[in-house]
């Protein structure tokens, strides 16, 4: 399974300029073209999990009605503008062609209409509860349903608010040692070995967590490439696990789910390359027919009114 944190400037509202998001990421929006063609081209569906914001046509900045239930020091962030002057920002065709993809693409919400952070210790249920309808509102707009959702870096709360507002699945926390202790010195240090030692990562399954409520964790995401970390932990040490996590699941007939971020595809010269090597890898176990590439969605269906080990007839890399 791969999915997508499809939120290009709006994940990085909070943490730096725009000046400061181009320099590290030089061509967002090509790497979101890249991607998708690179997907369909390899007749793979994906989910991908867009933030609300990115489908808007216009906006008026911090004033926007839209943004009023949140907080002042998150919009007082948010530009004015459209697709045309903000295109990091605004990417109202991208969400059309996305929606309108063959093979289909399933597309979820990412946090909701902004990418604020559910966990903020200074966020009230109330404002949280904007966020995620202004979000479904924005992808209403444009016939688009999600029926899924990742949060925000990661950051789980008020689940409650999701089968209300029409979400079945949302994608849970890596469950690993590592994701478990976070943004912090340790979580770090361990993450970097996992990406030294190219170890293969974990398989994972759907749980139902409330009545038709479903859990599915990610297994892995890719992370950065930058050029000097990329000199600690070469790129081909991305590219072996990811092959370690189809053979995982072809080996114990389990769901590897592949997730990344498709601006750090743009952090190296060689992030693009990697990308359809990887695809690669999968269209070869596909042929084999070692596995099946499902979305979110389909993973679900399979999952509801079944156990575990009657997900499919065949191994599954979900997405």
């Amino acid at each position: 399974m791969i999915s997508l944190d499809t939120e290009q400037i709006w994940g990085h509202l909070d943490v730096g300029s725009e000046w400061q998001y181009h320099r590290r990421f030089p061509d967002t929006t090509g790497a979101y073209d890249h991607l998708l063609a690179a997907l369909t081209g390899a007749g793979i569906s994906a989910t991908w999990f867009i933030v609300g914001g990115m489908t808007l046509d216009s906006c008026e900045g911090p004033g926007d009605a839209r943004f009023a239930a949140l907080p002042e020091y998150w919009r007082s962030r948010i530009p004015a503008g459209s697709e045309t002057s903000k295109p990091v920002w605004f990417r109202r065709s991208f969400a059309e062609r996305l929606r309108d993809a063959v093979p289909r693409q399933e597309i979820g919400l990412h946090g909701g209409l902004t990418h604020f952070v559910w966990t903020d210790p200074r966020a009230s249920i109330d404002q949280i509860r904007a966020e995620l309808t202004e979000g479904l509102r924005a992808l209403n707009e444009l016939r688009i349903f999600p029926a899924s959702l990742s949060f925000p870096r990661d950051q789980e709360r008020y689940h409650e608010l999701l089968p209300r507002h029409g979400i079945r699945t949302y994608r849970g926390r890596t469950p690993t040692r590592a994701f478990r202790l976070g943004r912090t010195v340790a979580g770090s240090a361990l993450r970097a070995l996992e990406q030294f030692s190219a170890s293969a990562p974990p398989l994972v399954w759907p749980e139902e967590v409330s009545p038709g409520l479903w859990n599915l964790p990610s297994s892995t995401f890719l992370y950065p490439i930058g050029i000097y970390r990329s000199r600690v932990i070469p790129i081909r040490t991305r590219l072996t696990q990811f092959a370690k996590g189809i053979e995982a699941a072809v080996r114990h007939c389990g769901i590897f789910h592949f997730c990344l971020h498709p601006a750090n595809l743009t952090e190296s010269p060689g992030g693009f390359a990697m990308l359809d090597e990887m695809i690669e890898k999968l269209i070869r176990a596909r042929e084999r027919g070692d596995v099946d590439v499902l979305t979110v969605a389909e993973t679900i269906t399979r999952a509801e009114g079944a156990p575990a080990s009657a997900l499919g007839s065949r191994c599954a890399v979900s997405g």
